[in-house]
């Protein structure tokens, strides 16, 4: 309807199942860490990515490499994932200090609309969402203990398990009874012939 008593009514908006996202992008922020080299590598994690590709690239940096610092970020949903990329780094190398920042940064997301009205152009929605986000910086080298969210070297429990696994991984396991089927037929005859000897002497006996 046009007018209704001079006032123009509003458009009721298309349902939202008619939108679909085409195009997310992130608010860029500088890293929240102070004197890091210009070369850090950072390891940005998406909802998609591949844990097992992330710490692919990154144990390369740091292990072959030999990058003394990286930083793991991740927003959203890849919070999650961006803990458990590095709780699995620390896990592997050992002896890493932790300052983990936490933030909010803005993710823009553009919508278009997949059923607009009739001879009308393509309709786009942009939705601003503030969202939480992680950074944090693994170091070989110490960090300052004062500064929020330090987390010093966790002990090193698994070392000790590890010795005592490799102690024993050596050890072999008993082998079982042999056989007579596995056994060489040189064998076989040995056995089988000193089985009848057994056995007609037992039968010489009996009479």
């Amino acid at each position: 309807m046009a007018a209704e008593g001079g006032r123009a009514k509003p458009v009721t908006p298309s349902r939202m199942e008619n939108f679909r996202k085409v195009r997310t992008s992130e608010e860029e922020m500088p890293l929240p860490f102070p004197d890091l080299p210009p070369d850090v590598v950072e390891m940005k994690v998406k909802e998609g990515s591949k844990i097992r590709n992330l710490m692919n690239f990154a144990m390369a940096q740091m292990e072959l490499k030999g990058r003394r610092q990286i930083v793991f970020s991740g927003c959203g949903r890849a919070v999650t994932k961006t803990i458990t990329c590095v709780e699995i780094m620390k896990r592997k190398l050992g002896g890493l200090h932790q300052v983990t920042k936490v933030r909010y940064k803005t993710v823009l997301e553009v919508w278009e609309n997949q059923d607009p009205p009739p001879d009308s152009p393509a309709q786009n929605l942009t939705v601003h969402k503030n969202v939480p986000s992680i950074c944090i910086l693994l170091s070989r080298d110490p960090l300052d203990p004062n500064q929020t969210g330090y987390q010093p070297p966790e002990p090193q429990h698994e070392a000790g398990e590890g010795t005592l696994g490799s102690s024993t991984k050596g050890l072999k396991r008993p082998l079982p009874p042999p056989c007579e089927e596995l056994l060489p037929k040189k064998l076989q005859v040995q056995v089988s012939d000193s089985a009848r000897g057994t056995g007609t002497t037992a039968g010489q006996q009996d009479h």
